[in-house]
C-alpha cells in the first residue's frame, strides 16, 4: 500500500518545497515536469526518479492514481530533470515490482519495508534538452 493521500498533501505544502530545490542535481532525485490534465497548467514534482535502461524509472511513492501519474500517462510523456540536466521522455508506463529491484539498496527498503510501494513509471528518454538552470 502506498504512503497515504493526506501525506501527499501535506508534502505538496512542505517537503515538496524544500526537495524541489535538491531534486534537479541531487543523485536519486529528479523534477518531473508535467501539464495538468484540465488546466492545462505546468507542474514540477520532486520524486525518486532512477537512470535505468535508456530511460528513468520513477518509485510511485504516492501509488500510480497521484495526479501528477496520471497528467504523464494522459499525455504521453513529460520532461525530467536530473543531475543538471533536462530530458523529453515518453512512452509512460506504470508496473508493479514487489522487489523494487530497480532501486538501489536504501531506496529498494524504503519502498518495501517502510512505505510499502510497489508500483513505479518507467519512461524513455527521447532527446536531451538544453541543460537545467
Amino acid at each position: 500500500m502506498p504512503a497515504p493521500r493526506w501525506l501527499a498533501r501535506a508534502n505538496k505544502v512542505g517537503l515538496n518545497r524544500l526537495t524541489a530545490f535538491i531534486a534537479p542535481w541531487a543523485p536519486g532525485w529528479a523534477v518531473v515536469v508535467h501539464r495538468g490534465r484540465k488546466s492545462g497548467k505546468t507542474f514540477r514534482t520532486p520524486l525518486w526518479a532512477f537512470r535505468r535502461r535508456g530511460g528513468y524509472v520513477v518509485a510511485l511513492t504516492y501509488g500510480s492514481r497521484s495526479d501528477w501519474v496520471r497528467n504523464v500517462l494522459a499525455a504521453g510523456g513529460c520532461e525530467i530533470e536530473s543531475r543538471r540536466r533536462r530530458y523529453a521522455v515518453g512512452n509512460p508506463r506504470v508496473y508493479r515490482d514487489e522487489t523494487a529491484s530497480d532501486m538501489p539498496p536504501f531506496i529498494r527498503f524504503m519502498l518495501r519495508f517502510v512505505i510499502r510501494a510497489p508500483e513505479f513509471l518507467s519512461v524513455d528518454v527521447v532527446r536531451e534538452l538544453e541543460k537545467a538552470a
